[in-house]
């Protein structure tokens, strides 16, 4: 059996090591078989890359291997984010292989695999490509590749969500850090078409993201919000290396977290734009929107971390918002994919609602809940991976932490616990790739993290 694994958002390797032309066969050849067993030959497939170093080959590898086999295959004749690519599984009833390790070091490539439903694949349809690996499938006709431009129809689409005349009265200077993303070509695109003005830096592709990370955090966006602190009244925006997360700096020159954002366009989306539903979130992300959604009278529905089961989620319950603590969002009428194009205009479009800045909308938020909450997260290293099951079941198993009652437990992905203040909560998980265990916080103050912090690394369970 190949040594090939998907995890929560596809497969990635180590270009050169891991992935490779035989492994991109292999892989390719499985989806082919996993396609042809559940909607036949007829079926078409659409194929896309982002910036990374060899995306485009091995891309053009995989859709000749899926045509040889004699499926139909689009192919972008450019590089493409993700949530353009799974617009377009929907729209065209395809699925769609998209060559990217999101924001993952320069030196990763990946493969996600996209159902026609045009969200993250589901744990039962990777585990059957994993399946199919090492089966020998044939060809049963003959196929084609043939060139295709993707970005017209998204283009459309998000044009029909978004208020863009309203953006056009938006005060604010606008500054996009195109990171070297696949987002250069999609979203300043998008405002150029509609005279929308903006500033811009880094927007050109390099495979190896400027040196850094194709990761819109603070470390990565220095130059930007350097310039936003010399320029007056303005707002940054970067997405990472395939555009399906966003990164937001205020007019202080401040990040935005994914939390706030989520919750100040749920109370958007509401009242603004008249969308009835809930909202999606992961056991991850921060009760300041379950306060935000219970002040609305949203219902809140929780999933395990990672947006496959965000998308999953969306798919049964169409919410308001769908978001993850990550910078992954999406909204009702639009695919169960995280599109972080789509985030930095809605937010534009919130300003211009209320022709006010980001940093007051922040304080407004706040207000309307009541509190404020911090958040942190340590990465415990175990000595093997048998370990990271036993050490769970422990947290399972406690009463309290430190000086807190812990009140309520929930195990849909670890073990998350809430504590007794009804403002802070614990949650352990695995890492899913090595033996680690990812332990987040979050409080109504920083003394409180700090102490629960410190009570969990001395608890002696690791």
């Amino acid at each position: 059996m190949s040594g090939i694994k998907f995890g929560t958002d596809g497969w990635r390797a180590i270009v050169g090591e891991d992935f490779t032309k035989e492994n991109v066969i292999k892989v390719s050849k499985a989806v082919g078989k996993y396609v042809f067993d559940n909607f036949g030959k007829e079926k078409l497939i659409i194929v896309g890359y982002d910036p990374r170093n060899k995306a485009d080959e091995f891309s053009k590898i995989s859709a000749e291997v899926l045509a040889g086999l004699g499926f139909r295959v689009l192919y972008s004749d450019k590089i493409l984010p993700t949530p353009v690519l799974a617009y377009n599984a929907k729209l065209l009833n395809a699925c769609a292989l998209m060559f990217t390790a999101s924001h993952n070091p320069p030196e990763y490539l990946g493969i996600k695999f996209i159902p026609d439903y045009a969200g993250p694949a589901t744990s039962d349809i990777t585990d059957e490509i994993v399946s199919n690996l090492d089966v020998d499938f044939e060809k049963f006709s003959d196929g084609v590749v043939e060139g295709y431009d993707f970005s017209k129809d998204y283009f459309a689409h998000i044009e029909s969500l978004v208020d863009i005349e309203k953006i056009k009265t938006l005060k604010t200077n606008i500054i996009f850090d195109g990171l070297y993303s696949a987002s250069i070509g999609y979203f300043d695109e998008l405002l150029k078409s509609h005279d929308i003005k903006f500033e811009s830096l880094h927007m050109f592709h390099d495979p190896n993201f400027g040196g850094g990370m194709p990761e819109p955090k603070p470390k990565y966006m220095k130059e930007l919000i350097e310039k936003i602190k010399k320029s007056k009244n303005s707002v940054g925006f970067a997405n990472d290396g395939d555009a399906d997360r966003f990164g937001v700096i205020n007019e202080n020159g401040e990040y935005v977290t994914p939390n706030e954002i989520i919750s100040m366009l749920l109370i958007h989306l509401k009242k603004n734009k008249n969308l009835n539903g809930s909202i999606v979130k992961t056991v991850g992300a921060s009760l300041l929107m379950d306060k935000t959604a219970q002040k609305l009278g949203v219902e809140v529905i929780e999933t395990a971390v990672g947006f496959k089961h965000v998308g999953e989620a969306m798919r049964k319950y169409n919410p308001i918002i769908g978001g993850e603590e990550s910078g992954g969002l999406s909204i009702q009428g639009h695919i169960p994919e995280k599109d972080g194009i789509l985030a930095n205009l809605l937010i534009l479009e919130m300003m211009a609602y209320y022709q006010k800045s980001l940093t007051d909308l922040q304080k407004e938020l706040y207000d309307f809940v009541g509190c404020k909450f911090y958040n942190d997260r340590i990465d415990q290293r175990l000595e093997n991976q048998s370990m990271v099951k036993p050490v769970i079941e422990k947290f399972k198993e406690l009463s309290k932490i430190g000086d807190f009652e812990i009140i309520k437990k929930d195990f849909k992905d670890g073990a998350k616990l809430y504590l007794a203040d009804n403002s802070s909560w614990i949650l352990v998980r695995a890492s899913g790739t090595e033996p680690l265990l990812r332990i987040y916080f979050e409080s109504d103050s920083l003394d409180k993290i700090d102490y629960l912090k410190s009570k969990v690394l001395s608890c002696n369970i690791f």
